[in-house]
């Protein structure tokens, strides 16, 4: 029997082909893929890892192609070491980066890995260091898009937390700093690994989990949706395509104290089957999704009255700057629907930094180089109104519809802070409060006041909305900003 090499086939070895280089070929078109660097091995020399040399050592690397378009794509494999990074794993995932960043190409990252590889300690950490620069370096330039494929702890989260989007798996993807055995030993909390770093975590609480994906099959079919937007290459091929329904004469209620869902005004708009919406469970108060108006991409924001009456607060303000920087990286024109109260008031708000927070989505408009356009489709107050898309911070075009309002607040608290004195005096103090609030909204919140000002462009039916946005759209030309995507 001929002796075995240094990197000869080992147990562990033979499962990375049916692993990390399966994921790749589902993913890529068939026969597309072109794999780097593919029997290289590490040369350290920590304990037992002599006995460890893995042909490819533990990621797979190389070029595909997705739809037909160029893409750079690495897959750690969790059989191999647990996926653990060391100098050579990152020597290859960082040659795919700089492959992207030569000639442009998408990134996507398919990870499933324990962190650093302890055997060789700061060889390790400085690999990590080396994909965590190059990954920054890429920010703004190219899309990077992440699939957590199983369980990811230590450098793992961080690398993904620095790339544009990151899907998670239901009941397959977990995400965390530390695993529950360490931080049982550290802070005595015994908590289990789903209750750590699970999807429900990430796209409900933290914010890290952009789309949460139902298996590893719908997890690549997102991917490759969020390319059709993202990479510009891939936008021209999208058919047109009328709306779900068209919008009624009177699509929100008048009572702008009463709620709906903001989803069906927007599937009245754009082209059906468009639609991608990103943290649908972070911050539901405001809704952030990809679409196509009559086959040109756009970036969705809009205020959810179902949740919050629409309030911005810290997390909805963080949401919305996120996405309206990524919109930005890659040209991608935003439309603003706007129906806000204004931003959430009171201690427990400033405490949770609200202003900090908010100012990043006000700096996010008013450093967009995309079209921005924006249309009032009931309310918007105060601070909310400057922030989302208004004139006075660059936006392109404005419109309203014909019941909105625009001022400093609504009728009523205007009306009991300027009036107070009237009111106590009045013999009927509800007859004369609600001629005031009439005679409030007439002269001073009537969108038309904005219009005559020039802060409005044009008072418009919501009927008219769709095919008002597809003409403008029609005359913008968009080129990327390169801004960093996550500059937070």
């Amino acid at each position: 029997m001929a002796p075995q090499t240094a990197h000869s086939v080992q147990p562990e070895t033979a499962r990375i082909g049916t692993l990390a280089r399966g994921w790749i070929h589902q993913l890529v078109d068939t026969n597309s893929f072109l794999e780097l660097d593919t029997i290289r091995v590490h040369h350290s020399s920590g304990p037992g890892m002599d006995r460890k040399r893995i042909d490819g050592d533990g990621v797979v690397s190389g070029i595909g192609r997705i739809d037909g378009r160029p893409v750079a794509v690495y897959a750690q494999d969790p059989s191999v070491m647990g996926g653990a990074l060391g100098r050579v794993h990152a020597e290859k995932i960082c040659r795919v980066l700089d492959a992207a960043e030569r000639d442009r190409l998408p990134v996507v990252g398919l990870v499933a890995s324990g962190g650093a590889r302890i055997q060789e300690g700061v060889d390790s950490l400085s690999g990590y260091g080396e994909v965590f620069r190059r990954t920054v370096a890429l920010s703004g330039k190219v899309p990077q898009l992440t699939v957590a494929m199983s369980t990811c702890a230590g450098g793992a989260v961080y690398q993904p937390a620095l790339t544009d989007l990151v899907v998670m798996i239901r009941n397959q993807s977990r995400m965390f700093i530390t695993g529950p055995s360490i931080v049982e030993a550290v802070t005595f909390e015994q908590v289990s690994a789903d209750e750590l770093g699970g999807w429900q975590v990430h796209a409900r609480q933290s914010g890290l989990c952009g789309i949460v994906a139902n298996d590893v099959s719908d997890a690549f079919d997102r991917v490759r949706t969020l390319l059709s937007y993202l990479d510009p290459g891939r936008r021209s091929v999208a058919r047109v395509r009328d709306p779900e329904f068209a919008l009624p004469p009177q699509p929100v209620p008048l009572d702008p104290r009463k709620v709906y869902d903001v989803r069906d005004v927007v599937r009245g708009i754009v082209d059906a089957g468009s639609l991608c919406e990103l943290y649908r469970e972070y911050a539901r108060n405001i809704y952030t999704a990809f679409a196509r108006i009559e086959g040109v991409p756009v970036g969705i924001i809009a205020n959810q009255p179902r949740r919050l009456g629409g309030v911005l607060d810290s997390s909805a303000s963080r949401k919305g700057a996120r996405f309206l920087r990524l919109c930005n990286s890659f040209g991608i024109p935003v439309v603003t629907l706007v129906d806000c109260p204004g931003y959430l008031p009171g201690r427990r708000a400033e405490a949770d930094g609200i202003t900090v927070h908010g100012a990043k989505l006000l700096h996010a408009y008013c450093e967009a180089t995309v079209p921005r356009y924006t249309v009032v489709m009931r309310k918007s107050y105060g601070g909310a109104y400057i922030v989302l898309g208004s004139r006075s911070i660059g936006a392109s075009a404005v419109w309203s519809w014909p019941d909105a309002e625009i001022g400093v607040m609504g009728a009523r608290g205007a009306v009991n802070l300027l009036h107070r004195r009237e009111l106590a005096a009045a013999s009927d103090p509800d007859a004369a409060r609600d001629r005031l609030e009439t005679d409030y909204r007439n002269r001073i919140l009537d969108p038309s006041e904005a219009a005559r000002k020039g802060q409005v462009d044009a008072i418009i039916c919501p009927t008219d909305t769709r095919r008002v946005l597809a003409l403008a759209l029609s005359h913008s030309e968009v080129t990327p900003s390169h801004t960093p995507a996550f500059p937070f």
